[in-house]
């Protein structure tokens, strides 16, 4: 077995204590950072969210999954984030409003960051008027927002999607970024319906719907 699919059996396991050496281990075997993170640390997670889906696993499990994750990718994030990368746009990103997930966001973030992107992370359980209060800001500022990304995990808060959306347009903002979304309970109709420019799946996923979304502008 290789170092790569051992990291990926002890994250999914929940083994925390063995995911940092495992991490290295991995690296030294000689995979790319972004291969670590993505085959290593975020494809597990992955699994285990479909299993938990199913009712296969609990909440327990996922977190510990998760916690074991957090610090593989800690160990990661500095050698994905290079100078020499080309510089893309500027984003905004945020888990809605009472949405406290922030595992795919920050990952989201992590990745868009190493492509190139230069990310403001509002945090999680964030309302319209504070998103449309970020954008004005920035505006003000001179430093406008190319995109907007936005995170729910749970089909009682997707629909504060469409609320910030709505805070925009009444705001006379929504033509001053794209908006793309995300998240366990988000789908392509969904996005349509609330008038997203975009929806990704996975992480990997969003920073390619990032890419597009500036080209298009």
């Amino acid at each position: 077995m290789s170092k790569l699919s051992e990291l990926a059996a002890i994250v999914e396991a929940g083994k925390i204590n063995e995911v940092v050496p495992a991490v290295h281990a991995a690296l030294e075997e000689g995979n790319a950072p972004l291969d670590v993170l993505n085959s290593g640390l975020v494809e597990p997670i992955n699994i285990l969210g479909e299993k938990f889906r199913l009712g296969e696993i609990y909440v327990p499990e996922l977190l510990i999954a998760s916690k074991g994750m957090k610090m593989g990718v800690e160990v990661v994030k500095p050698l994905l984030v290079s100078d020499d990368v080309k510089k893309e746009g500027k984003v905004l990103f945020c888990t809605v409003e009472g949405d406290m997930h922030d595992i795919g966001k920050n990952l989201v973030v992590l990745l868009l960051e190493s492509a190139g992107f230069e990310v403001e992370d509002l945090g999680m359980d964030i309302e319209a008027d504070e998103i449309v209060e970020a954008i004005e800001d920035a505006i003000d500022d001179g430093e406008e927002f190319q995109i907007l990304g936005m995170s729910a995990m749970l089909t009682t808060t997707m629909y504060a999607m469409q609320d910030t959306i709505e805070a925009l347009e009444e705001a006379g903002l929504r033509d001053k970024v794209k908006i793309m979304v995300g998240g366990a309970p988000v789908n392509q109709t969904f996005a349509d319906k609330i008038g997203a420019d975009g929806y990704s799946s996975n992480a990997p996923l969003a920073v390619e719907l990032a890419k597009k979304l500036m080209a298009s502008l």
